[in-house]
């Protein structure tokens, strides 16, 4: 009951003020157990008109101080709820990269143990949005409309030999007009030395204007005030101090790069800067991305070096970049790759052959030391890889393990059909989902450690008029296109010699063999979409 005396008490006194009196609150005036404000001249036989007369400016006073409260209040209020959510766009916009270097800080203090990278990664997985980083435009600026495929480089310079100016006329030179128009590239210069920056946007400018204007070419670079630490760095395999700086440095301007990258197309190539083409590389991609949909991945190689040539869908770019600058002293980035593939549930590596890059620097970027890496899988022409329809694939050849039918028809490397020993009559049939033309067929079997196994008596066939089996879809006729030779077989001009679309094709074992069979691969170029 006092507190609630002392309120009243503290009330009244402000009343008094407000109404321009400075009289003290009589100690007589109280509140009952209800809160109603009294005096004690109720109880004590005082008069009822004095009490209500007393009360009544009380309660005009207390009125006018409300009021004026209310008055000065909704102001004061508007103007901190306004100053809060400047200083909150202020604090966002300024303290968001902060929180990536302090994370990048606490991060790198502790070795990246198994259990701590997936629950790490498994924050990051929420990193949908982009790093807040502001790029310098150094040459071209980004068009509204997504492309269909964006290459991006980093380069810094070399202390011997310079590859960039090459690798970019590689892309352009080698591309179709229609190619052109679905790609863009994007190349980050990611050196500190400003006047170095500054020759090679000249050069490219000068040589490469149109595909600027055009909005083919970008060159941006990311100022070094956004860079994490590059000082006292973690010696991971022995490393010296130098090369863990260069390695780690590359980390980040990959990070940047793919960051930038995220919105300009759906799918995103990674490239070095010493880098030759092949021919119609993208049409080539494409015949390889068509064939798997309907499947999970998340990267794609089409060169066995580096970090050249390794495909990924650009949604996926955000949590790349993160997790690069999460981890960027811990090692190389081709090996940080492996992780990140893993972590996202591609468990094995999708390698395509032939290779569609082949590595051309002879001087590494690394202290320009001699590198002389060749991809023996390249191939100059990739129009000459095959574009498999969708299909369907059955055998009654006994299959070894998980070497199944389907494996002799994928394009990548180190997939293959392996079965036990076939008997005359046995049979590996192709069923395309649609009547397909087809110009080419190419069939392998062996493979270099096992050349023995190769089908050493068999026929090819194609056939038309499907029909349906105990054992699934099967063609009613075949005719035979040719025999296999020393377990190979190619077949040039198949839609010449066949009147019909080709709903079927099968492989049909002529003489029993002792040896095991493998189907290493199975290529088919059709000449046309398949038919509606």
């Amino acid at each position: 009951m006092d507190s609630l005396q002392s309120q009243c008490i503290f009330i009244l006194q402000e009343a008094w003020k407000l109404s321009g009196n400075e009289r003290k609150v009589e100690p007589g005036w109280c509140a009952d157990s209800r809160g109603i404000i009294k005096h004690k001249s109720i109880y004590s036989g005082g008069t009822g008109s004095h009490y209500v007369h007393r009360m009544r400016l009380v309660w005009k006073s207390v009125d006018k101080m409300r009021c004026l409260r209310k008055r000065t209040t909704i102001p004061f209020l508007g103007f901190l709820i306004t100053f809060l959510l400047f200083l909150n766009l202020y604090m966002e916009d300024g303290y968001v990269l902060e929180g990536n270097k302090r994370q990048l800080r606490e991060t790198s203090a502790h070795p990246p143990s198994s259990e701590r990278y997936v629950h790490t990664f498994r924050d990051l997985s929420n990193f949908s949005g982009t790093i807040n980083v502001t790029y310098r435009y150094l040459a071209g600026t980004p068009l509204n409309r997504k492309k269909y495929l964006t290459i991006g480089l980093a380069s810094v310079k070399r202390k011997r030999g310079n590859y960039l100016l090459e690798t970019i006329k590689s892309i352009f030179d080698q591309s179709s007009y229609e190619e052109l128009k679905e790609i863009v590239v994007v190349v980050h210069l990611a050196d500190f030395d400003l006047l170095w920056c500054e020759n090679q946007v000249q050069e490219i400018t000068r040589k490469f204007a149109h595909h600027i204007i055009a909005g083919r070419l970008l060159v941006i670079q990311a100022p070094e005030e956004y860079y994490p630490s590059l000082e006292g760095l973690k010696r991971n395999y022995n490393d010296p101090e130098d090369r863990v700086r260069f390695r780690s440095k590359q980390n980040v301007d990959y990070a940047f790069l793919l960051n930038f990258c995220t919105n300009l197309s759906h799918f995103y190539m990674m490239l070095e800067d010493d880098v030759r083409c092949s021919r119609n590389f993208l049409t080539a991609l494409k015949k390889v991305i068509t064939s798997r949909e309907g499947t999970y991945w998340v990267m794609l190689e089409f060169s066995k070096l580096g970090y050249i040539g390794k495909l990924y869908h650009s949604r996926d770019l955000p949590r790349l970049a993160h997790f690069l600058l999460m981890f960027y002293q811990e090692m190389p980035c081709d090996w940080l790759l492996i992780h990140f593939r893993g972590l996202l549930a591609q468990k094995d590596v999708i390698r395509f052959k032939p290779s569609l890059f082949q590595h051309m620097g002879y001087y590494s970027s690394y202290k320009g030391a001699e590198n002389k890496l060749k991809d023996d899988d390249f191939e100059e022409d990739s129009l000459d890889i095959p574009d498999n329809p969708p299909a369907s694939l059955y055998t009654n050849i006994n299959i070894f393990e998980n070497y199944d039918a389907t494996k002799a028809y994928s394009s990548i490397v180190d997939e293959y059909f392996w079965g036990k020993p076939p008997s005359t009559g046995d049979f590996f049939v192709v069923v395309f989902n649609k009547p397909i033309k087809i110009s080419k067929i190419r069939i392998s079997t062996g493979s270099d450690d096992r050349q023995n196994d190769i089908l050493h008596h068999g026929a090819l066939e194609v056939g038309e008029k499907l029909v349906g089996t105990k054992k699934g879809k099967q063609c009613s006729s075949f005719i035979t296109l040719g025999e296999f030779k020393k377990g190979k077989i190619e077949v040039q001009d198949v839609d010449h010699k066949i009147a019909f679309d080709i709903e079927c094709m099968r492989i049909v074992v002529t003489g029993n063999q002792k040896e095991w069979l493998i189907i290493r691969s199975i290529g088919l170029w059709t000449t046309q979409p398949p038919s509606q």
